[in-house]
Protein backbone atom coordinates (compact mmCIF):
# COMPACT_ATOMS: atom_id res chain seq x y z
CA UNK A 1 0.00 0.00 0.00
CA UNK A 2 1.34 3.38 -1.06
CA UNK A 3 1.12 6.31 0.48
CA UNK A 4 -1.33 8.84 -0.33
CA UNK A 5 -2.13 12.61 -0.96
CA UNK A 6 -5.06 13.71 -2.64
CA UNK A 7 -5.67 17.36 -1.52
CA UNK A 8 -3.84 20.24 -3.06
CA UNK A 9 -3.26 22.34 -0.01
CA UNK A 10 -1.29 19.55 1.80
CA UNK A 11 1.91 21.10 2.19
CA UNK A 12 4.63 18.91 0.24
CA UNK A 13 2.69 19.35 -2.69
CA UNK A 14 3.50 22.81 -1.82
CA UNK A 15 6.48 22.37 -1.64
CA UNK A 16 6.66 20.62 -4.74
CA UNK A 17 5.07 23.61 -6.99
CA UNK A 18 7.86 26.22 -5.15
CA UNK A 19 10.61 23.35 -6.54
CA UNK A 20 8.76 23.78 -10.14
CA UNK A 21 8.53 27.64 -10.30
CA UNK A 22 11.98 28.25 -8.21
CA UNK A 23 15.80 28.06 -9.33
CA UNK A 24 16.78 29.02 -6.28
CA UNK A 25 14.50 26.29 -4.53
CA UNK A 26 16.01 23.78 -7.10
CA UNK A 27 19.68 24.74 -5.97
CA UNK A 28 19.07 25.28 -2.17
CA UNK A 29 18.00 21.53 -1.78
CA UNK A 30 19.98 20.22 -4.83
CA UNK A 31 16.68 18.25 -6.21
CA UNK A 32 14.43 19.30 -9.25
CA UNK A 33 11.27 17.79 -10.79
CA UNK A 34 11.05 15.65 -13.78
CA UNK A 35 7.60 14.64 -15.26
CA UNK A 36 6.95 12.01 -17.89
CA UNK A 37 8.09 8.50 -18.03
CA UNK A 38 10.12 8.67 -21.36
CA UNK A 39 12.06 11.36 -19.31
CA UNK A 40 12.32 9.70 -16.05
CA UNK A 41 13.15 6.79 -18.06
CA UNK A 42 15.96 8.77 -19.40
CA UNK A 43 17.54 10.43 -16.20
CA UNK A 44 17.60 6.97 -14.60
CA UNK A 45 20.01 6.12 -17.74
CA UNK A 46 21.72 8.67 -17.53
CA UNK A 47 22.03 7.74 -13.19
CA UNK A 48 20.10 10.24 -11.81
CA UNK A 49 19.05 9.45 -8.03
CA UNK A 50 15.06 9.29 -7.76
CA UNK A 51 14.26 9.76 -4.31
CA UNK A 52 9.74 10.02 -4.68
CA UNK A 53 7.49 8.77 -7.65
CA UNK A 54 4.46 10.77 -7.57
CA UNK A 55 1.67 8.40 -9.79
CA UNK A 56 -1.80 9.65 -10.79
CA UNK A 57 -3.55 5.92 -10.93
CA UNK A 58 -6.39 7.32 -13.05
CA UNK A 59 -4.35 8.57 -16.08
CA UNK A 60 -0.85 6.15 -15.77
CA UNK A 61 -0.77 2.69 -17.09
CA UNK A 62 -0.86 -0.25 -14.72
CA UNK A 63 1.94 -1.60 -16.92
CA UNK A 64 3.73 1.55 -17.32
CA UNK A 65 3.93 1.95 -13.50
CA UNK A 66 5.05 -1.44 -13.26
CA UNK A 67 8.14 -1.02 -16.12
CA UNK A 68 8.96 2.48 -14.35
CA UNK A 69 9.19 0.30 -11.02
CA UNK A 70 11.74 -2.41 -11.90
CA UNK A 71 13.94 0.60 -12.96
CA UNK A 72 13.75 1.49 -9.91
CA UNK A 73 15.71 1.13 -6.18
CA UNK A 74 13.67 -0.29 -3.36
CA UNK A 75 14.89 2.91 -1.37
CA UNK A 76 12.34 4.83 -3.69
CA UNK A 77 9.69 6.16 -1.78
CA UNK A 78 6.43 6.02 -4.08
CA UNK A 79 3.29 8.03 -3.51
CA UNK A 80 -0.17 7.99 -5.39
CA UNK A 81 -1.84 11.32 -5.90
CA UNK A 82 -4.88 12.57 -7.07
CA UNK A 83 -5.71 13.88 -10.22
CA UNK A 84 -6.48 17.14 -8.38
CA UNK A 85 -3.04 17.65 -7.34
CA UNK A 86 -1.50 15.90 -10.33
CA UNK A 87 -2.87 18.97 -12.42
CA UNK A 88 -1.55 21.47 -9.59
CA UNK A 89 2.40 19.89 -9.97
CA UNK A 90 2.26 19.30 -13.72
CA UNK A 91 3.36 21.40 -16.60
CA UNK A 92 1.56 19.41 -19.29
CA UNK A 93 -1.24 16.80 -19.24
CA UNK A 94 0.13 14.78 -21.56
CA UNK A 95 2.88 12.82 -19.56
CA UNK A 96 1.25 9.36 -18.18
CA UNK A 97 0.18 10.61 -15.01
CA UNK A 98 3.99 10.55 -13.17
CA UNK A 99 6.34 12.81 -11.96
CA UNK A 100 9.49 12.19 -9.85
CA UNK A 101 11.78 14.26 -7.34
CA UNK A 102 15.55 13.59 -8.59
CA UNK A 103 18.87 14.93 -6.90
CA UNK A 104 21.22 17.60 -8.94
CA UNK A 105 24.43 16.25 -10.19
CA UNK A 106 27.53 17.98 -10.14
CA UNK A 107 28.07 20.42 -12.90
CA UNK A 108 31.05 22.07 -12.38
CA UNK A 109 34.11 21.21 -15.24
CA UNK A 110 36.21 19.41 -12.44
CA UNK A 111 33.32 17.01 -13.18
CA UNK A 112 33.77 16.06 -16.48
CA UNK A 113 35.27 13.14 -17.81
CA UNK A 114 35.44 13.16 -21.86
CA UNK A 115 34.52 9.56 -23.88
CA UNK A 116 37.39 10.24 -26.30
CA UNK A 117 40.96 11.56 -26.30
CA UNK A 118 40.43 13.82 -29.42
CA UNK A 119 36.91 15.59 -27.41
CA UNK A 120 34.47 17.53 -29.75
CA UNK A 121 32.37 20.01 -27.38
CA UNK A 122 30.25 22.28 -28.03
CA UNK A 123 30.07 25.79 -25.84
CA UNK A 124 26.91 27.96 -25.55
CA UNK A 125 27.85 31.62 -24.25
CA UNK A 126 24.64 32.88 -22.29
CA UNK A 127 21.52 31.12 -23.58
CA UNK A 128 18.73 32.06 -22.30
CA UNK A 129 15.55 31.03 -23.55
CA UNK A 130 14.91 27.24 -22.45
CA UNK A 131 13.59 26.18 -26.09
CA UNK A 132 16.99 26.90 -27.69
CA UNK A 133 18.50 25.10 -24.52
CA UNK A 134 16.74 22.44 -25.35
CA UNK A 135 17.09 21.86 -29.05
CA UNK A 136 20.52 22.76 -28.34
CA UNK A 137 20.58 19.48 -26.05
CA UNK A 138 19.07 17.29 -28.49
CA UNK A 139 21.52 18.30 -31.32
CA UNK A 140 24.43 17.01 -29.13
CA UNK A 141 22.92 14.03 -27.92
CA UNK A 142 21.78 13.30 -31.86
CA UNK A 143 25.78 13.64 -32.83
CA UNK A 144 26.89 11.82 -29.94
CA UNK A 145 29.45 14.71 -29.23
CA UNK A 146 31.27 13.81 -25.68
CA UNK A 147 30.01 17.44 -23.73
CA UNK A 148 28.33 20.54 -24.19
CA UNK A 149 29.17 23.61 -21.68
CA UNK A 150 26.75 26.57 -21.21
CA UNK A 151 29.16 29.55 -20.07
CA UNK A 152 27.84 32.16 -18.16
CA UNK A 153 24.21 30.62 -17.34
CA UNK A 154 21.22 32.75 -17.88
CA UNK A 155 18.93 29.66 -16.57
CA UNK A 156 18.92 26.62 -14.53
CA UNK A 157 19.49 23.87 -16.64
CA UNK A 158 17.27 21.44 -14.53
CA UNK A 159 14.08 24.83 -15.24
CA UNK A 160 10.96 22.04 -16.18
CA UNK A 161 10.85 24.08 -19.54
CA UNK A 162 14.68 23.06 -20.86
CA UNK A 163 13.86 19.07 -19.48
CA UNK A 164 10.55 19.18 -21.69
CA UNK A 165 12.26 21.04 -24.58
CA UNK A 166 15.36 18.72 -24.65
CA UNK A 167 12.48 15.75 -24.90
CA UNK A 168 15.08 14.54 -21.34
CA UNK A 169 17.93 14.52 -23.10
CA UNK A 170 19.21 17.02 -20.29
CA UNK A 171 20.04 13.71 -18.70
CA UNK A 172 21.77 11.43 -21.14
CA UNK A 173 24.26 14.29 -22.28
CA UNK A 174 27.51 15.18 -20.82
CA UNK A 175 26.88 19.01 -19.27
CA UNK A 176 29.18 21.33 -17.37
CA UNK A 177 28.44 25.29 -16.60
CA UNK A 178 30.81 27.31 -15.71
CA UNK A 179 32.24 31.60 -16.69
CA UNK A 180 33.24 32.51 -19.81
CA UNK A 181 37.04 32.80 -18.09
CA UNK A 182 36.61 29.37 -16.44
CA UNK A 183 35.83 27.42 -19.45
CA UNK A 184 38.42 29.29 -21.57
CA UNK A 185 40.59 28.52 -19.13
CA UNK A 186 39.68 24.94 -19.00
CA UNK A 187 40.29 24.51 -23.01
CA UNK A 188 43.30 25.89 -22.94
CA UNK A 189 44.63 23.65 -20.36
CA UNK A 190 43.21 20.50 -22.28
CA UNK A 191 45.38 21.77 -25.76
CA UNK A 192 41.51 22.28 -27.46
CA UNK A 193 41.42 24.52 -29.86
CA UNK A 194 38.83 26.91 -30.16
CA UNK A 195 36.62 27.76 -32.96
CA UNK A 196 33.55 30.57 -32.32
CA UNK A 197 31.14 30.98 -34.53
CA UNK A 198 31.06 35.12 -35.34
CA UNK A 199 30.96 37.57 -38.28
CA UNK A 200 34.33 39.24 -37.96
CA UNK A 201 38.11 38.22 -38.86
CA UNK A 202 36.07 34.37 -39.50
CA UNK A 203 36.56 31.75 -42.15
CA UNK A 204 34.30 29.75 -43.47
CA UNK A 205 33.40 26.65 -41.06
CA UNK A 206 34.08 23.81 -43.69
CA UNK A 207 37.69 24.78 -44.30
CA UNK A 208 38.63 23.78 -40.31
CA UNK A 209 39.93 20.75 -39.16
CA UNK A 210 37.79 19.62 -36.93
CA UNK A 211 39.64 15.86 -36.25
CA UNK A 212 42.06 17.37 -33.38
CA UNK A 213 40.45 18.20 -30.14
CA UNK A 214 38.12 20.83 -30.85
CA UNK A 215 35.53 23.34 -29.47
CA UNK A 216 32.83 24.80 -31.31
CA UNK A 217 31.14 27.90 -29.75
CA UNK A 218 28.10 29.88 -30.32
CA UNK A 219 26.67 32.91 -28.71
CA UNK A 220 22.70 34.47 -28.45
CA UNK A 221 21.42 35.62 -32.29
CA UNK A 222 20.57 39.23 -30.38
CA UNK A 223 24.04 39.73 -29.42
CA UNK A 224 26.64 36.84 -30.81
CA UNK A 225 29.93 35.96 -28.91
CA UNK A 226 31.49 38.12 -26.13
CA UNK A 227 34.45 40.51 -26.55
CA UNK A 228 36.35 37.59 -24.37
CA UNK A 229 35.51 34.47 -26.75
CA UNK A 230 36.90 36.70 -29.60
CA UNK A 231 39.50 37.66 -28.00
CA UNK A 232 40.77 33.77 -27.19
CA UNK A 233 39.04 31.75 -30.22
CA UNK A 234 41.83 29.51 -32.51
CA UNK A 235 39.86 30.82 -35.20
CA UNK A 236 36.50 32.51 -35.66
CA UNK A 237 33.93 31.01 -38.09
CA UNK A 238 30.78 31.42 -40.20
CA UNK A 239 28.20 29.77 -42.08
CA UNK A 240 27.77 31.31 -45.42
CA UNK A 241 24.54 32.47 -45.76
CA UNK A 242 22.28 32.80 -49.07
CA UNK A 243 19.80 34.79 -48.25
CA UNK A 244 19.03 38.54 -47.18
CA UNK A 245 19.70 38.16 -43.16
CA UNK A 246 22.53 37.34 -41.80
CA UNK A 247 21.63 34.63 -38.74
CA UNK A 248 20.24 31.56 -37.55
CA UNK A 249 18.41 30.38 -34.54
CA UNK A 250 21.19 29.25 -32.46
CA UNK A 251 20.50 25.79 -32.34
CA UNK A 252 20.77 25.48 -35.79
CA UNK A 253 23.91 27.13 -36.63
CA UNK A 254 25.36 25.12 -33.78
CA UNK A 255 23.79 21.66 -35.35
CA UNK A 256 24.90 22.81 -39.11
CA UNK A 257 28.87 23.16 -37.82
CA UNK A 258 28.24 19.90 -35.10
CA UNK A 259 27.85 17.43 -38.03
CA UNK A 260 30.32 18.93 -40.74
CA UNK A 261 32.88 17.64 -37.51
CA UNK A 262 31.20 14.68 -37.12
CA UNK A 263 31.33 13.76 -41.18
CA UNK A 264 35.17 14.63 -41.00
CA UNK A 265 35.38 12.50 -38.17
CA UNK A 266 33.87 9.94 -40.08
CA UNK A 267 35.97 10.12 -43.09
Amino acid sequence: MFKQITSPQNSFIKELVQLKEKSRLRKKTNTFLIEGLREISLAIKGGYEITTILADASIIYQEDFETLHRLLSSEVEIIEISNEVYKKIALRDSTEGVLAIAKSKDLSLESIQFKHKNPLILIAEAPEKPGNIGAILRTVDAAGIDAVFIANPKTDIYNPNIIRSSVGCVFTTTIATGTTSEIIYFLKSKEIKMYGAALTAAVEYQTIDFKEPSAIIVGTEATGLSDEWLNNTTQNIIIPMRGTIDSMNVSVSAAIIIFEAIRQRNV
